[in-house]
């Protein structure tokens, strides 16, 4: 099944820049992270990247990327959206992390509900909807046959400048049934964020903030029961025939963690960067003092790093394209098996990334440049802290690495 190029021939409503391409929105992506760099400081500060940041991004299109032609936006795919990801981290790893936390949610929207839902989801334009995994609050049903949401999200990263929120609640659907999760969307005007985010470790820019439901209403079609989005069939999901794109209907656990990886691998770019720059102007403390570029130590270590970021970005680049590659051959092809065999691409070059800056980079850059607030430091900082996301610390860790071998082996 082919992508609908043409979007004229649908009548679709067009995006603000017609004629932009995926390489221009990269290169805008590029030709930003340098400003980044140096508003990291104010970025952890306020919590979250500036209005003036966001409105950047509003403008270079960033927003529209995933979200589909048919509502006016973007349509160019994950390879795209996360090479864009990959270059914002570079430059600021918080604000990499809360734009990509909060714009990828358009893919699974778009492949998960069905067209009356997202014509309305969708109609705002830009689509900013951080997510979260594990099931809270409560939910009742109104009498129209809405739900009626109460409770606090945890960790929403996106969620400053969010226009909807993913999440899922516990719910009974017949009396005497154990609840399950099910899946909503929620615009923005049904909870408020609440201002609790800025003392952890690291990513204290990222814009995790929890979200509050108090009575919030949702209306049914925004509902998915007995739906959880890192475990849905999506051999039976409509945003494939919908859109005409296969991409609207991969594999949803190995997509959700190619964003880590993609924003690992730049965390660790940016580190090297500033590596680079020490190698450059730093001198070594024993006779002879050379530059550190000329010392055959430093040579080592910088070697080492950049060698194993290239690598993990290679591997990251060549799991996005097997997930594209692999939605193209149809829906019975994205098996859990292969969703669970890119899910490991994912972990290995996480794992390459963090060793990198912490084995190599961290321990050799100097202790005047792992102060608080150094660029290499605040890297490690965030870069720890990423590990503590249940994705990276507990499911990849251990989870994953066991069902891949039992779905190979068939064991239940």
């Amino acid at each position: 099944m082919t992508v609908a190029n043409n979007i004229s021939d649908h009548e679709f409503p067009l995006p603000p820049e017609p004629n932009l391409t995926p390489a221009e929105v990269i290169a805008r992506a590029e030709a930003i992270a340098p400003s980044l760099v140096e508003r990291q400081r104010e970025t952890e500060q306020r919590t979250f990247y500036a209005p003036d940041t966001h409105l950047e991004f509003t403008n270079a299109g960033f927003y529209k990327i995933l979200v589909p032609r048919r509502y006016g936006g973007y349509e160019f795919g994950i390879d795209t959206f996360l090479r864009v990801t990959m270059a914002l981290a570079r430059g600021c790893p918080s604000t990499g992390w809360m734009f990509c936390l909060g714009g990828t949610h358009a893919l699974q929207v778009a492949t998960l509900f069905d067209e009356p839902a997202q014509a309305e989801l969708f109609s705002g334009g830009d689509f900013i909807c951080p997510a979260t995994i594990a099931p809270s609050g409560t939910a009742e049903r109104a009498e129209n046959g809405d739900w009626i949401l109460n409770g606090t999200f945890a960790y929403c990263s996106g969620a400053p400048y969010a226009t909807h929120f993913l999440g899922h609640t516990p719910v009974s659907l017949n009396d005497g049934e154990a609840p399950e999760p099910m899946l909503f969307v929620a615009p923005s005007s049904e909870w408020q964020r609440l201002d609790d985010w800025g003392n952890q470790l690291g990513l204290k820019g990222s814009g995790s903030h929890s979200i509050k439901f108090d009575n919030g209403r949702i209306a049914d079609h925004f509902t998915l029961p007995a739906t959880h989005m890192s475990e849905v069939d999506v051999t039976r999901t409509p945003g494939r025939v919908l859109h005409g794109n296969p991409e609207y209907g991969g594999g949803p656990l190995s997509f959700m963690l190619l964003e880590i990886s993609a924003l690992a691998v730049g965390m660790a770019k940016g580190a090297l960067d500033a590596y680079e720059e020490l190698m450059r102007t730093r001198t070594t403390l024993f006779p002879p003092r050379v530059t550190r570029a000329e010392n055959s130590d430093y040579q080592w270590w910088y070697g080492q790093a950049a060698g194993m970021i290239a690598t993990a970005e290679a591997a990251v680049l060549n799991a996005i394209r097997q997930w594209s590659d692999i939605c193209a051959l149809g829906v019975a092809e994205f098996t859990r098996e292969q969703d669970l065999r890119l899910a490991m691409i994912c972990r290995e070059a996480i794992q390459l990334s963090w060793h990198a800056v912490e084995a190599h980079l961290f321990p050799t850059a100097g202790s005047s440049s792992v102060r608080q607030g150094e660029r290499i430091e605040r890297t490690w900082r965030d870069m720890s802290t990423m590990h503590s996301h249940s994705g990276i610390g507990v499911l990849l860790a251990s989870v994953a690495t066991r069902e891949l071998a039992q779905a190979r082996f068939g064991i239940n």
